[in-house]
C-alpha cells in the first residue's frame, strides 16, 4: 500500500491510499468483509482484473467500483506488463472482521490490533442460560 492520503490531509473516519500492484502481482488476499462497509476502487493507471466471489471482471483505466454487498469476497489482480496504480477508499472502523475463505481464516482488527483465526476453529455460542429458561438472573448481593 502506498501513501495514506486520507491521514496526511486529517482524514480519521475515511481512508484513502493510493496504491501500486506490479505486473504480475495481487493487490490484497481474496477477502470479504463481515460488516456492509462502503468501499471503493479508482484505477489510475494500468489495467486490473477484479475477482469477486464466483466472477471476474476486466478493468481498464480510469474504472471505479463501489461497495458490494456484505460477504462478497473480491481483490484486484494484475496478470499484465505495465503496473497498475489505484485510488482505494472507504470507511475506518473501529472493529473490522474480515474472512479469507481461500487460506480458511479470519481476521479481527481492534485499533492497532490484529488477531488471525482459522474459520475451522469456530463453535457457536449457543443460547444463553436465561434463554434456556433454565435459571433466572441473580439480582440479589448473595451468591
Amino acid at each position: 500500500m502506498g501513501p495514506r492520503l486520507g491521514a496526511l490531509v486529517g482524514l480519521s473516519r475515511i481512508g484513502v491510499n493510493q496504491a501500486r500492484v506490479p505486473g504480475g502481482k495481487e493487490s490484497f488476499i481474496y477477502h470479504s468483509h463481515y460488516r456492509e462497509e462502503e468501499e471503493w476502487i479508482y484505477i489510475v493507471s494500468g489495467r486490473a482484473i477484479a475477482g469477486m466471489t464466483a466472477r471476474s471482471t476486466r478493468w481498464p483505466r480510469a474504472t471505479s467500483w463501489a461497495s458490494r454487498p456484505r460477504g462478497v469476497a473480491h481483490h484486484l489482480r494484475n496478470p499484465y506488463d505495465e503496473d497498475l496504480i489505484y485510488l482505494v477508499g472507504g470507511e475506518i472502523n473501529e472493529v473490522e472482521v474480515a474472512d479469507f475463505p481461500r487460506l480458511g481464516k479470519r481476521m479481527i482488527r481492534s485499533g492497532q490490533g490484529v488477531e488471525i483465526y482459522d474459520t475451522s476453529d469456530a463453535r457457536s455460542f449457543g443460547p444463553l442460560e436465561e434463554e434456556t429458561g433454565t435459571e433466572k438472573a441473580n439480582t440479589s448481593d448473595t451468591p
